[in-house]
């Protein structure tokens, strides 16, 4: 997917101009609707908590109280998390009685939602409600407002509710015009009759390209041209994944759409790329880095997962001060991207005081050293204060912002000039790389993988990027139990500003390392002039021990794999992506085979064993089940990052045999792409995989 901006104008409006509150576009659509600007009602994005991802519909009146209590008790409220929002599912079956009143459920609600919302406020907490856009329509959504928007505007305000989500499920199932009928939801919202400023969510994300083709007004990546002037927030793409399954990859996809247009966020409006999922499929660094690009995009932080199940690590995450604080920036500017998209990136916001946040971006599968300068950010002088809002470490550099990023992972700086006396010098301690393993260069951007017996080449890189030398620095390396390590380089005796040393190591294995996952630390110490001993520890901890290499003639699908991803679900072992169907493409079944959707990555330890796989790529014919769109998808079998057959376009009906020759291939990847026609439906197979070893 194409990573947008809105053009050089919206970067250099951000960096280094004063970001106009009302856009012509946005004063435009006002004057043509007859109805004023929404009103500032939340100058910096909101902060709070939604039922969907974690709890899903099943939530009662006892389930909110005790979120409630848990955001107070755990410091999520007192951090800024103050709003408890109900989506779906807090209606009755029946969700209108024949007055014309929305009934929530008597089973989960006996009292009703207002002393609901009473016992909310009594905790010092707003409450948040949910509706959609369009009628009521029995079997495509459970809820909807059509007809009756100053009726339920009402209503939600004399509950007492002080936000409101409005979806737009059962506004396309009646094919509304979604800026019309948001327009006029704001009005009813700004007109209720108890004159209560409540914040509207504009929620339009099933009309997302990924979904279908719909006209380009209907979708939501049109919602930030007239919703700035009549919302809080917009969302601006699809959902960020499903319940209690969300995936790193959908994060990215949805801060790419999410940063297309930064020009049109002001104080009290804001692009929504939805909730926070933290312990919901993701790991702590990828949640980290969810958090870290929700905060400098000046998103709402909405926690969507179960507060009260959170560990304390989590929770640490989400409310730590310094990144809080970057989000709540008063000048409510949206980060933009510097340089150009890829595998790393740098993302820069531009803060109030004058000062940058910077976000250093590893969107790949292993560690990077990244960088930037501070004038690449809108910054000039030749010394500048770098704070690391995840660690506090503050250190002072030339004109350099670097950090060691794990795979995943991003560093978030503020930086600003710096003046008086000098401070640590900012060195970056890189974390281990492994770049051979045996004589075999290790394939980039990718998680090393390695066997009982064999001996890795390990470098670490340091770098001094402040002002004044660091002396005698050293870099010890250390692996698992058992594992033996020699040092291959000799450490300089002083490292000045601007340069940088390889500290290069062998790291060997025992013959019988378990299977499973390790780590390898490096720890890095020198002397500063004026702070003493400064010391800093980095890990590779992704470092794949792989399982015994297949045996035999074997179906490659029952052999254990060392990592295995699709694009929706999990993969599936002779079955069809999500179960239930077996492996059949334009006809003929196979009994065995590994289903997925794409994008999708399954990867095997071959340990330089096998010769030979065979086998056919192919789109699954259960796609005639479910949609007669889509279903197109590309077939790669790549060795040691080495592409050994490529499929092209494969659509439901031209299945591709391969045979491919896997002589000398220590690590084989089945990697499927979307052919471009988006991947929910792309439920592609490889069938019969047959492995010669």
């Amino acid at each position: 997917m194409k990573r947008l901006l809105g053009g050089v104008i919206a970067a250099a409006l951000m960096l280094g101009g004063v970001v106009s509150t009302t856009t012509p576009a946005v004063a435009a659509q006002a004057t043509a609707t007859g109805t004023a600007p929404a009103a500032v009602l939340s100058p910096t994005p909101y902060m709070g908590w939604n039922t969907y991802y974690g709890l899903g519909g099943d939530f009662t009146e006892d389930t909110i109280k005790s979120v409630a209590d848990s955001l107070v008790s755990r410091g999520l409220a007192k951090a800024g998390y103050d709003i408890v929002w109900l989506d779906g599912g807090w209606q009755a079956d029946q969700s209108r009685s024949a007055a014309g009143d929305l009934v929530p459920n008597p089973a989960k609600f006996p009292n009703g939602l207002k002393p609901l919302v009473d016992y909310i406020h009594s905790k010092g907490l707003k409450a948040g409600i949910y509706t959609d856009a369009g009628p009521y329509i029995p079997g495509k959504c459970g809820l909807g407002s059509g007809g009756y928007y100053q009726h339920d505007a009402d209503t939600f305000a004399a509950w007492g509710f002080d936000a409101v989500k409005v979806d737009y499920l059962c506004g396309i199932a009646a094919n509304l015009d979604p800026k019309t009928v948001y327009t006029e939801f704001a009005q009813a919202l700004r007109n209720n009759a108890s004159h209560r400023p409540m914040i509207f969510n504009l929620c339009n994300p099933v009309t997302s390209p990924d979904w279908g083709n719909y006209p380009e007004s209907q979708q939501s990546i049109n919602s930030w041209s007239y919703a700035p002037g009549i919302a809080q927030s917009w969302r601006t793409y699809t959902d960020v994944g499903f319940q209690g399954d969300i995936k790193f990859k959908d994060v990215l996809r949805n801060y790419d759409a999410n940063a297309r247009h930064p020009e049109v966020v002001k104080p009290g409006a804001f692009s929504d790329p939805d909730y926070l999922a933290p312990e919901l499929g993701m790991t702590d660094e990828e949640f980290r880095t969810q958090l870290t690009l929700w905060a400098v995009a000046a998103a709402p932080l909405v926690v969507g997962s179960d507060v009260r199940k959170l560990s304390a690590t989590t929770i640490g995450m989400l409310t730590d001060p310094d990144v809080i604080a970057i989000n709540q920036d008063k000048a409510a500017v949206q980060a933009v991207r510097v340089g150009a998209a890829g595998t790393t990136e740098t993302w820069v916001k531009r803060l109030a005081d004058g000062s940058r946040a910077v976000v250093l971006l590893n969107r790949g599968d292993s560690a990077q050293t990244l960088t930037t300068t501070a004038s690449a950010v809108g910054l000039h002088g030749s010394r500048f204060t770098l704070k690391n809002a995840w660690t506090n470490k503050v250190t002072e550099s030339g004109g350099v912002i670097s950090a060691a990023v794990p795979a995943h992972g991003t560093a978030l700086f503020r930086v600003e000039p710096a003046s008086g006396v000098p401070g640590i010098p900012h060195v970056t301690a890189g974390i281990p790389q492994v770049t051979k393993v045996g004589t075999d260069a290790q394939p980039a951007d990718a998680a090393p993988v390695v066997a009982g017996g064999d001996e890795l080449t390990v470098q670490v890189n340091v770098r001094n990027d402040g002002t004044l030398p660091v002396l005698q620095p050293t870099v010890t390396v250390a692996g698992s139990n058992g594992w033996t390590v020699k040092p291959l380089s000799k450490a300089p005796a002083i490292l000045a500003g601007g340069q940088q040393a390889n500290f290069t190591f062998t790291v060997k294995l025992p013959a019988r390392a378990t299977p499973g996952t390790a780590a390898i630390t490096a720890q890095t110490a020198y002397q500063t002039v004026l702070y003493g001993v400064q010391k800093q520890t980095t890990a590779l901890s992704s470092i794949v021990i792989a399982p015994a290499p297949p045996s035999g003639t074997v179906p490659l699908s029952h052999h254990d794999w060392i990592t295995a991803t699709s694009g929706w679900m999990s993969p599936t072992i002779d079955e069809s992506v999500g179960g239930g169907n077996p492996i059949k493409l334009t006809g003929t079944t196979y009994p065995t085979g590994i289903g997925v959707a794409s994008p999708s990555l399954i990867r095997y330890y071959l340990g330089k064993s096998c010769s030979r796989l065979t086998g056919v790529a192919g789109i699954d014919d259960v796609v005639s089940n479910v949609d007669t769109a889509g279903g197109t998808s590309t077939f790669q079998v790549v060795g040691d990052g080495k592409v050994l057959f490529d499929s092209g376009t494969v659509d439901r009906f031209t299945p591709k045999q391969f045979d491919v020759d896997l002589t000398g291939v220590r690590v084989l990847d089945l990697v499927v792409g979307d052919a471009g026609d988006g991947g929910y439906n792309d439920r592609a197979d490889w069938a019969a995989p047959t492995a010669t070893c």
